[in-house]
């Protein structure tokens, strides 16, 4: 069976080493061993390998951890994106300057192949890594286990020399001052100074005198010594001989005197001549050497101490010259088994030199004399062994593990202490990595060398004999301690020993049996104590070891022959002579007393051991018992309780088949066992066992019986004994993982008759019999039998199959036979029965036997055919179906926990050939079951059981290709079935676990094929939409929120205020792993690193973290932070945590949410591939599946990583089902996704917002593709741009105070101008990863290419438009109550650039509408009102619902221009969810209708009024609303009067007054250069509008600024005005009648114009301005010419705004005669006009007179003659007169006879008109005609003919 291990590497055989090579019994064990089968079993017991199965306790190889990339979350206003890259080129120039070596932690910079847009992956098949390594980035195996109730631990192989601490000493060198001539000899032992007993026996060494220097050196030999713990009281005790020194030769004293100091040279001589012929050796000096302590004073005279070398601190005392070099040696002579501890070299300078013989008590006996001390140093090496932890830091060094990431000890288990000469066995399990270049890494500490070095002694440990514990080790001897010979005369006297057989001959030589004093030699036939010089009480303290026979007869025994030695040189050596003898037989040793005395016989005779020989023999001193010694025996053979021999020798009478057959006294000695005392039962535990189970194996049935029972009682004593409250005791534990061989082969194996006798208990249990306390023993202790059931089966199957099976080959699974396999099926059920009753009991009993059985069927899985263990498991099942109850459901998890951690759990059958893996079946369904369940805390362990499993299976090295991957995912795909059958019970889950099913459900969803997936996807509409629930679930919970985002967030625990979080959250999304490892983590961040779980990384970051910026622990922290009353929240956690922890736990955290999302994306992307074959069951209608999916990913926070991976998909989502996507049931998911795209144009990451603008020329083509046009799109972008807007910050402050526009706006400009650039689209989409003719290629289903860049780029400028307007207004915001002309203005900016979109149109109208009425502007607030109408009625037109017609919209549009036709064909476009159709009814038509015809009312621009309700009317004649049409009409009467008043007023009626005004001058920005015409309220003068525009503007000018006003009208030339300097010029103007002849000369007076009822709209206005052509500012009549400029605007007064930009402006220049024939001509028009008005009756002839009466004083009265005479002094006389041009001399003649025409005809109706009253006026008038025309008749002589 050496190498079982080839096969299937099931068995591990572990060499037994014993204690010395030399140790051996064969010498004695010449018998036969057959003769004794008890002797037989023990030596197999202590000589036979262990043999341990390799599989027991689960072994799992794990990949190397993953290494993550930082992923970066980009804000609107971040780009860490380009930071980092140029951080990244620092650090790489820093780095090529000076290469630093500083651990990376696991947050690793990002490197530059991120940079790249091609999205980053290592598998083409997946868009990113998978979610779970960062879900669980610390996955920990082991830790995990040992999590479950009833985990076994495995034991270290138990330390086969004692534990603890290892204690290794080497002599160096001896040295006299006298100087070394003669060979010294000495021993060293452990010993107790307070108990004064000696700890081990003696390690002998010898210094032998060289020729060539003084200096005598140690044979290289090295004791090693064992202790417990390190204790004050223990010391080394050396003590030195030398040979017996020469009567009247050099003494030892010569080693002490002072003077001569040395040796002579003849000293020397005689020594070295005595030292070769004198055998016989004399004690010469003992010292005591501390380990422990610095300061307890010896028994020696009590002087200090030498410095101890294993105290703390090592300190030579003043008294002795003791000094200790510390010399740190790695390991010593370089010998792996060691660790590599410090050694100390001692120098021993306080040598006690022996005056007189001494036993070992006396040695600090007070009252014995001291002599003087040695002049010598004895020099020693001492070391403490002890098995440290292996340097991983080395391990990771040589590149074969990674410290990258996850450091390699937060995976490998703690690795036991075991003494460094022993396999280090690790604490659970074996782990092992497999690197990435496939080599393995194995992280067990290299064995000890097989057999231990020679030249190295390993003390005996006598605490062996005394400790609890087995012995694993075969010894067997004698240790004997002459200690005192009491005699009346003075002798040299020396003892010899020997061990004989018998007493027959005296000749016979003894057994060669005595160890040697001599280092290295073989066995010897006796051996010498020293002599006692020339005393009469000789004192011996040797130590003689004597190896003992197997068995011995009464008649073995021990000879001791006295000697005495003449010490003088005579021809030849010295001769001993016999003075007697002593004997003492070795059957005396059953009864050991502390000391035995014997007397001492003159002679030998035969037979010296009879009783009737011993009375004739002749004793020395008279017979008295004057020999005293002590013997020790030591032995693993022969037990020193007379009830276990009694068993051993019954158990060879029934092997052996020499007793009687019904073995009564074997039934008597097995049934004594129970009362041995527990430190003989525990030392011979494992024989025993073996013993037992022989018996039950192949016993008959009372014998077996009988056996189990003592073996329940013993197992349960030791298991009582157990000092650790282990629920398995060490000792079993290692019995049946080690020593337990199944009798090797040679015996049948014992499961069959152990599964027999307890399944015969446990049925009569059953059955009511009454089976005593030995039954609930045995539950307690099933686990131990469960256990070696399975071994004895293990151990069978492989010596089964050993031979016959080729190399390399797994052995396979073992067929039980029938009747073995019913009979544990029966007792497995009777165990069962018992949990279940138990667990109602609520007995912890219960649970542990549960765990046990569940390891059972775990064991068996990996021995017997798996379809037999399911039997077993199903039975457990139908015992535990359904939720049970609370502790039972509990322990029906921990049953599959345990289960489903086998090896094999993922190759396991089903239950019938056709099924898949039984074990996954069931646990999918018990986890669903439980999850249904109400108890929090089963639903949470369910949770962790299933990452559990998955985070093993994704981490195992054996299941790494994908086709493995598949099958695992094919075996947990029901769980995800079973979730959407049942979805409330998934979200009746808290966040914890839902998270945990999450992470479950994407990992099965990667690794799943197409073809399944879509599986899931037919079934039905609603259960695909669950699917796609679970997966917004996922984007939900998993959603990376920066640490900002929840700082606000407190203690989000479920648990209440009071009691704090059992275990502290660092992170809600992470495993709940991950808070354990952080604690964990924090902990040893406080303390130094002692224990080997410290990884690496807190080495060497110690130095920073006792950072003076966290000076109390952090358990301090955690402690405050839970006592404070909130508990301690998420946030503080994390604060608390040392920044590169914090750093870890950012980066998973970032990977896990970036792995989340591209997972999401990944089986998006195969839906919509599914959906667009139709294969599937979804609403094709409108593919809510993906327009949810897709509008998660765009509302929440997401990675760069993600964003890149995101727009191919988006593309081809849209290329498959745009016409879907964009139809009118998804505008709201158009709204949400276009409005997130201009949400990302706005970034300042360039990747994010290149993407964001190719999202939007995706929607652009198609749009195209399915509707050919883009007009709703274009809605659907203004109305999220409007939106955007909002959010966004479009401005921001300048250092001086005035806003500009923002980063934000210019990027989201930039966007939206890239968006229709064809030159760099091709770009873009390379960049983007798309082909670069994505947008221009043809789609499938069409023929025709329709994307048009023209359109795109009008769809580009409108939504610029609109976000110029929104910029604008918000630049305003500092000046908007100031200057409300801009105000205004921008309003309706915002009002045109949004007209796509009634409902943003209408708003923004109604905004300018609000604000013309604070600045009481009516008619522009009425004209607002009647757009808003416009807009309404346009689009009830269009869609014929409503009373109007187009001709309504074309009569309204006289009212205001502005009702375009334009937006009709939009406004149905328009309706997009949530805007358009609430607002475009009828009587919201009426509603602003009504308000227009207040208003303008309030303007006083009545005739408006009336067309305007001719709208509203025919609504209520539709209605029949007859009250209302009442009352138009009665305002239609009011309306119809005032405007007749206004027609009839006298003074003209004048409804505004209008100002031209002109802007120069740089600081106006946009209105530099620019005219408007302002339309004031009537009362408004010119000064008033001047001090007003000053009063804005001056606010805007700055320290370099003036504002001037041009004081007069005329033409600007801009270019020649002063720099610096802003001006206005303000100019009133008249507006033009729109059939007004403008070139006509005459005058203009307004009321002329105001004859007729007509629409007051004016968009052409006119001023004229005097000048002289000779530089003069005033001249004469005859120098007086005249400009008229005329000012076209752009639209028409009154507009929605109250100025107007001058678009056209014309001037005409009048010569000074054609102004003087105009100013008459305008007089005569005037009076004509007044003449010729008619009147309706005779009522109205008063306004008439007087009208009449003032023209006709302005025309004729003699005061103001100059009118018309200064015209003619001008032109007719003199010097002008000639220049004039005979035509207009004649015009200028024929309108001043015109003129005095009319006068003439006015007067006389004048007196037509007049009363009494007016007499004398209408005289002045005439006589004033009359001296008129006398003037006149001086320049014109025919005016008296014709008047």
């Amino acid at each position: 069976m050496e190498n079982l291990s080839s096969n299937g590497n099931r068995f591990r055989r572990i060499p037994r080493q014993s204690f010395a090579a030399n140790l051996d019994l064969d010498p004695l064990l010449d018998e036969n061993l057959e003769q004794w089968p008890h002797l037989n079993e023990l030596v197999q017991c202590y000589k036979t390998d262990w043999i341990k199965d390799e599989n027991k306790y689960g072994h799992y190889d794990a990949i190397n951890p993953l290494s993550f990339e930082s992923q970066i979350f980009e804000g609107p206003d971040t780009d860490i994106e380009t930071e980092m890259h140029l951080a990244n080129a620092r650090q790489s120039k820093l780095e090529d300057a000076a290469c630093d070596n500083t651990p990376s932690t696991s947050g690793r910079q990002v490197t530059d192949d991120r940079f790249s847009d091609v999205p980053h992956s290592n598998v083409s098949k997946h868009f990113g890594e998978s979610p779970l390594p960062a879900y669980e980035p610390i996955f920990d195996w082991e830790n995990e286990r040992s999590m479950v109730f009833g985990k076994r631990v495995p034991e270290g192989q138990a330390a086969q020399y004692g534990s603890g601490l290892k204690i290794s000493v080497k002599v160096l060198s001896l040295s006299f001052q006298a100087g070394l001539a003669e060979p010294f000899y000495g021993t060293i032992c452990l010993y107790n100074k307070e108990r004064r007993e000696k700890l081990s026996e003696d390690f002998i060494f010898r210094i032998l005198p060289t020729e060539t220097q003084e200096v005598g050196s140690s044979s290289e030999s090295r004791g090693i010594f064992y202790l417990d713990a390190p204790s004050a009281s223990v010391c080394l005790l050396i003590q030195l001989e030398k040979p017996a020194s020469e009567d009247g030769g050099v003494t030892s004293s010569a080693y002490s005197r002072k003077e001569p100091a040395h040796l002579t040279e003849r000293e020397k001589q005689r020594l070295q001549v005595w030292s070769r012929i004198m055998p016989y050796r004399e004690s010469f000096a003992w010292v005591i050497v501390p380990l422990f302590d610095n300061n307890i004073g010896m028994a020696s005279g009590g002087s200090a101490s030498p410095g101890s070398p294993l105290a703390p601190s090592i300190s030579a005392s003043n008294s002795h010259e003791t000094t200790s070099k510390s010399s740190a040696k790695i390991t010593l002579d370089g010998k792996p088994g060691y660790s590599a501890g410090s050694s100390v070299v001692v120098e021993v300078s306080n040598l006690n030199k022996v005056k007189e013989g001494y036993t070992e008590d006396s040695l600090q006996d007070p009252k014995r004399k001291v002599h003087k001390p040695v002049k010598g140093v004895l020099r020693l090496e001492i070391e403490k062994l002890q098995a440290g932890p292996i340097d991983y830091d080395n391990l990771s060094e040589n590149g074969s593990l990674s410290n990258e990431h996850v450091d390699p000890m937060d995976r490998v288990a703690e690795v036991g202490k075991f003494p460094s000469n022993n396999h280090k066995v690790p604490q659970a399990g074996h782990s092992k990595w497999i690197s990435a270049d496939g080599k393995e890494t194995q992280l067990n500490g290299s064995p000890a060398q097989a057999n231990p070095d020679p030249s190295t002694y390993v003390a005996f440990d006598f605490r062996t004999m005394t400790r609890n514990e087995p012995f694993l080790q075969l010894f067997h001897c004698l240790y004997v301690y002459p200690l005192t010979v009491n005699l009346s005369r003075k002798k040299n006297l020396f003892i010899r020993v020997e061990l004989r057989k018998d007493d027959a001959d005296i000749r016979r030589q003894p057994l060669e049996a005595m160890h040697p004093r001599e280092p290295g030699a073989s066995l010897q036939k006796w051996a010498h104590t020293q002599v006692a010089l020339g005393t009469r009480v000789a004192s011996y303290h040797d130590e003689l070891k004597v190896s003992l026979p197997a068995i011995w007869t009464p008649s073995h025994h021990l000879l001791f022959t006295f000697f005495h030695v003449d010490l003088q040189t005579k021809l030849e050596a010295p001769k001993p002579v016999v003075i007697g003898y002593a004997a003492l037989p070795l059957s005396t040793l059953a009864q050991l007393r502390a000391e035995i005395s014997l007397p001492i016989i003159r002679e030998l005779v035969q037979h010296y051991l009879q009783d009737s020989v011993k009375e004739r023999m002749d004793y020395l001193e008279d017979g008295q018992s004057i020999f005293r010694l002590r013997l020790r025996l030591c032995s693993s053979l022969y037990a020193i309780s007379e009830r276990i021999r009694d068993f051993f020798l019954e158990y060879d009478r029934h092997i052996l088949r020499t007793s009687p057959p019904w073995g009564s006294e074997l039934l008597e000695a097995i049934n004594s066992l129970k009362n041995v005392d527990s430190t003989a039962l525990l030392q011979f535990l494992q024989p025993i066992l073996n013993m037992l189970f022989h018996l039950i194996g192949n016993g008959g049935e009372t014998l077996q019986v009988a056996a189990f029972r003592a073996m329940v009682n013993i197992l349960t004593r030791v298991q009582q004994e157990s000092v650790d409250e282990a629920e398995r005791n060490r000792f079993l534990v290692n019995y049946v993982d080690y020593a337990f061989d199944d009798f090797a082969g040679r015996q049948p194996p014992v499961y069959p008759g152990l599964s027999t006798v307890w399944g015969s208990l446990a049925r009569s249990k059953a059955k009511g019999y009454r089976v005593g306390p030995v039954y609930d023993d045995v539950l307690a202790m099933a686990w131990f039998f469960l256990e070696l059931i399975v071994k004895s089966m293990t151990l069978e199957q492989t010596r089964l199959y050993y031979l016959n099976i080729p190399l390399g080959e797994d052995i396979p699974p073992m067929q039980l036979k029938e009747g073995v396999f019913r009979c544990i099926m029966q007792l497995y059920d009777c165990l069962l029965t018992e949990v279940h009753e138990r667990c109602k009991k609520g007995l912890s009993l219960a649970k542990q036997l549960n765990s046990s059985l569940a390891f059972f069927c775990y064991d068996l899985l990996s021995v017997v055919e798996p379809r037999q263990v399911f039997e077993l498991v199903s039975l457990y099942l139908d015992k535990f179906s359904g939720i049970c109850q609370q502790v039972l459901h509990d322990c029906k998890l921990s049953f599959l926990q345990i289960l489903c951690d086998h090896d094999l759990f993922v190759e396991m059958p089903g239950r019938d050939p056709s099924d898949r893996n039984y074990l996954s079946s069931i646990l999918i369904q018990e986890l669903f079951l439980t999850w249904d369940h109400d108890d929090l805390t089963q639903r949470t362990k369910a949770a962790r059981i299933l990452v559990f499993l998955l985070s093993k299976h994704e981490f195992d090295a054996r299941y790494q290709k994908p086709e493995d991957k598949l099958y695992i995912a094919q075996l947990y795909f029901p769980l995800i079935g079973q979730i959407l059958d049942e979805m409330p019970v998934f979200y009746n889950l808290n966040a914890v676990e839902k998270r945990e099913v999450l992470i479950v459900v994407l990992q099965i969803l990667r690794n799943l094929d197409d073809a399944s997936l879509i599986k899931a996807w037919q079934l039905n509409i609603a259960r695909t939409r669950l699917f796609f629930k679970l997966l917004e679930e996922c984007l939900v919970l998993f959603e990376h929120r920066k640490p900002a985002d929840t700082m606000l967030i407190g203690s989000n625990s479920r648990s209440p205020v009071g009691d704090p979080p059992a275990s502290p959250k660092y992170s809600d999304r992470l495993s709940p792993g991950i808070n354990h490892y952080l604690t964990e983590a924090s902990r040893q961040e406080v303390q130094p690193p002692l224990t080997p779980e410290n990884n690496h990384l807190w080495q060497r970051v110690n130095s920073q973290l006792s950072s003076p910026s966290q000076p109390y622990s952090l358990r301090e922290a955690l402690a405050q932070a839970q006592s404070s009353r909130i508990g301690a929240s998420v946030q503080a956690l994390r604060e608390s945590l040392h920044p590169i922890l914090r750093q870890k736990l950012e980066l998973w955290e970032e990977n896990l949410s970036t792995a989340v999302s591209l997972q999401v994306l990944e089986i998006t992307e195969k839906f919509s591939t599914a959906a667009a074959s139709r294969g599937i069951a979804t609403d094709y209608g409108k593919l809510d599946c993906i327009t949810s999916i897709f509008t998660s990913f765009f509302s929440r926070s997401q990675p760069l990583a993600f964003w890149k991976a995101l727009f191919p998909v988006f593309y081809s989502v849209f290329d498959l089902h745009g016409g879907t996507l964009l139809a009118r049931e998804n505008d709201r998911f158009l709204k949400q996704i276009a409005f997130h795209l201009l949400r990302l144009a706005v970034f300042r990451n360039d990747n994010i917002r290149k993407r964001a603008v190719i999202g939007l020329q995706i929607l652009v083509k198609s749009s195209f593709s399915y509707f050919a046009q883009t007009a709703r799109l274009r809605v659907m972008l203004t109305i999220t741009l409007s939106e955007l807007l909002s959010d966004v910050q479009v401005t921001q402050m300048k250092s001086d105070g005035t806003l500009e526009e923002s980063g934000e706006a210019k990027r989201l400009r930039k966007s939206l101008t890239e968006m229709a650039d064809e030159a760099t689209s091709q770009c873009l989409l390379r960049d983007c990863g798309l082909s670069e003719n994505s947008l221009t290629a043809i789609p499938e289903k069409s023929s025709e290419n329709r994307w048009s860049w023209s359109d795109v780029k009008y769809l580009s400028e409108s939504l610029l438009l609109a976000l110029d307007a929104s910029l604008e207004h918000a630049l305003l915001a500092s000046v908007m109550n100031m200057d409300r002309y801009a105000a205004a203005e921008s309003f309706y900016k915002l009002g045109m650039a949004f007209a796509p979109v009634p409902d943003l149109h209408i708003m923004w109208l109604l905004h300018l509408c609000d604000a013309h009425q604070e600045m009481q502007s009516w008619a522009e607030a009425a004209e607002c009102a009647v757009a808003v109408a416009g807009v309404v009625m346009q689009a009830l037109v269009s869609r014929n619902d409503g009373v109007w017609s187009s001709d309504h919209v074309t009569s309204l549009r006289k009212i205001c221009p502005m009702v375009s036709s334009e937006i009709t064909s939009e406004a149905s476009a328009a309706e997009v969810e949530g805007y358009g159709a609430s607002k475009v009814t009828v009587d919201s038509a009426v509603k602003y209708l009504q308000l227009a015809n207040k208003l303008f009312s309030q303007a006083e621009l009545h005739h408006f009024c009336a067309n305007i309700l001719e709208l509203v009317i025919p609504v209520y004649k539709s209605r029949k609303a007859y009250g209302q049409l009442a009352k138009c009409h009665t305002m239609l009467t009011n309306i119809y009067e005032s405007i007749l008043e206004q027609e009839t007023s006298p003074i003209p009626f004048i409804d505004a007054t209008y100002y031209r005004v002109g802007f120069y001058g740089e600081k106006f920005g946009k209105l530099d250069r620019k005219e408007y015409v302002y339309r004031e309220p009537r009362d408004v003068r010119l000064g008033d509008i001047m001090e007003k525009l000053s009063h804005i503007y001056e606010s805007r000018m700055d320290g370099n600024h003036t504002l001037h006003i041009i004081p007069d009208s005329r033409q600007v030339k801009a270019d020649e005005l002063q720099q610096g300097v802003c001006y206005l010029q303000i100019t009133a103007v008249d507006p033009v009648m729109e059939d007004e002849d403008l070139e006509s000369r005459r005058e203009r007076i307004f009321s002329l114009s105001t004859g007729s009822v007509r629409a007051r709209v004016f968009d052409r206005f006119l001023f004229d301005t005097p000048f002289t052509k000779n530089g003069k500012t005033q001249g004469g009549l005859e120098d007086q010419w005249k400009r008229r400029t005329v000012l076209q605007t752009e639209g028409s007064f009154p507009a929605l705004v109250n100025r107007l930009v001058v678009t056209k402006s014309e001037s005409l220049e009048f010569s000074p005669v054609e102004n003087a024939i105009g100013m008459i001509e305008t007089r005569t028009a005037a009076l004509r006009n007044e003449l010729e008005e008619p009147r309706s009756s005779e009522g109205d002839q008063l306004p008439r007179l007087q009208s009449l009466q003032r023209i006709l004083q302005g025309s004729v009265a003699v005061q103001v003659n100059s009118g018309v005479l200064s015209v003619c002094t001008a032109f007719l006389s003199g010097e002008p007169a000639t220049r004039l041009r005979s035509q207009e001399l004649q015009q200028l003649i024929a309108a001043l006879l015109e003129f005095m025409a009319v006068c003439k005809r006015a007067i006389r109706v004048h007196f037509r008109l007049i009363g009494e009253e007016d007499q004398e006026f209408h005289t002045q008038l005439v006589n004033g005609f009359q001296s008129l025309t006398a003037e006149l008749s001086h320049y014109i002589p025919a005016i008296l003919s014709e008047l």
